[in-house]
């Protein structure tokens, strides 16, 4: 059987911690920020967790945990 590969998408957005969760950073902070509050550039800054019920999904996209 083939190896499974990557997603290299995924593989760029995704970091797996020592845990076993995903944690990405948040997205509508690059262009266009004159049109955001404060408060939502504010939040936006910081990372989060995927969620419990698409965890699941990025560990079939990452099956080495990259």
């Amino acid at each position: 059987m083939p190896k499974m590969k990557t997603h290299t998408g995924a593989k760029k957005r995704f970091k797996k911690t020592a845990s076993g969760k995903f944690k990405f950073q948040h997205t509508h902070k690059r262009h266009l920020l004159t049109g955001r509050s404060q408060k939502r550039k504010r939040h936006l800054r910081n990372g989060a967790y995927v969620n419990d019920a698409h965890q699941h999904q990025i560990e079939a996209l990452l099956p080495y945990g990259t």
